[in-house]
């Protein structure tokens, strides 16, 4: 406190400032969790709905595909879920999380990653997966799709 009072002119002003800025900073934390709780939220239900017309045989596969990515992020909240229990949770999750990250494995579920990196994972992954076909299906078009164009 006295170191404040020879740093500022106002000592008492500046700890209600930083106060207020912390409160500030939690809230906004809050905001996001909530904002991505709801979003998992939506999404799950969607992935319910998908699984229910599966059963009737209406889904594309790619509506399936976005059931079953969506399914992992629920078995990824669950698996946290279990480390949000035990002892020491605010310092086990976040080196769980950066361990992960380092080694590839994406801990967290896609709501509580920030919108631009899951675009750059998504454009990463396309990249990957076009980088693993053989080098003559890359940028040949289908034999069979050529033949029924020229006729």
């Amino acid at each position: 406190m006295k170191l404040l009072r020879h740093l500022h002119k106002a000592p008492l002003r500046v700890l209600r400032l930083q106060r207020r800025k912390s409160m500030i900073r939690i809230r906004f934390s809050m905001v996001r969790l909530k904002i991505a709780l709801a979003q998992e939220k939506d999404e799950t239900r969607q992935m319910l709905r998908i699984y229910q017309h599966y059963v009737t045989g209406d889904v594309s596969k790619t509506e399936l595909a976005r059931a079953n990515a969506q399914l992992a992020d629920v078995l990824r909240a669950t698996g946290l879920g279990i480390f949000a229990v035990l002892p020491f949770a605010p310092i086990t999750i976040p080196i769980i999380v950066k361990l992960g990250r380092k080694l590839g494995i994406e801990v967290l579920p896609s709501a509580f990653t920030p919108q631009g990196k899951r675009r750059a994972a998504r454009i990463h992954r396309l990249r990957r997966s076009a980088s693993a076909r053989p080098p003559s299906l890359i940028g040949h078009k289908n034999p069979a799709a050529t033949a029924e164009d020229e006729q």
